[in-house]
């Protein structure tokens, strides 16, 4: 299997491409060609590196962004979609060895079939030139995908905002106390106060601490925005 252009796609060149061929190996192939590895553990370890680079990554590039943001971040970045886009980007689907039932079924195609390949060929990387150099691979695969700062999706954590606020407003942190519950055992509602560093207090309801504790931020700092 020639795959210098692929190699020279990801931006790395493998010392040991047998890792690269098992990861372009699916197990429909290796079940009609009994070949003895598939690309399931590659993709398997692939998955974890991208997910801890594009973490890592997300951080840096948008230190004010909440952890809300970075969540939705990674999660546009990774999704099936987005990671069958880029392994087309690389005519990554001319590579992948399937099985003729798969490939009479159209998995060549399949977002599915390609996000998982293009996983298993992280981690093959990985696996070949270990984690700084599967970091510098996926970074340049994904140079062009990140939002512009003004495109960040927007975050309902209320409360680190309010933090935010308060902070820039009076130099203090809110201050939240469960006030109560009520309700039955398998429906309890949780009820929240914040009060403010100017004494302003308000309740949210939720049914977890943490959701009531959003609902109280939430009226403070529409409070704070109208006042």
């Amino acid at each position: 299997m020639d795959t210098d252009e692929l190699q020279d796609c990801i931006h790395h060149r493998f010392g040991q491409v047998k890792f690269l061929e098992v990861a372009l190996t699916h197990s429909s192939f290796a079940n009609e060609q009994e070949v003895n590895q598939d690309n399931e553990r590659l993709e398997f370890l692939g998955d974890a590196v991208l997910e801890l680079c594009i973490s890592e990554e997300g951080f840096k590039r948008y230190p004010r962004a909440a952890e809300g943001q970075l969540t939705r971040i990674r999660s546009q970045l990774v999704k099936e979609q987005s990671l069958a886009a880029i392994a087309r980007d690389l005519d990554l689907d001319k590579y992948i060895r399937l099985g003729r039932g798969e490939e009479l079924q159209g998995g060549r195609e399949r977002d599915a079939l390609l996000a998982d390949a293009l996983e298993a060929v992280l981690g093959a990387v990985f696996m070949d030139g270990g984690f700084e150099v599967a970091k510098r691979t996926i970074l340049n695969i994904f140079e062009g995908e990140w939002p512009e700062q003004a495109m960040l999706p927007e975050t309902k954590d209320y409360k680190s905002r309010l933090q935010e606020v308060a902070q820039e407003r009076f130099r203090e942190r809110p201050v939240y106390v469960l006030a109560g519950t009520s309700g039955p055992e398998h429906e309890k509602l949780f009820m929240v106060d914040v009060t403010l560093p100017e004494s302003e207090v308000f309740r949210g309801v939720g049914t977890s601490v943490k959701r009531a504790e959003q609902e109280s931020a939430r009226a403070a700092l529409k409070f704070l925005s109208e006042e």
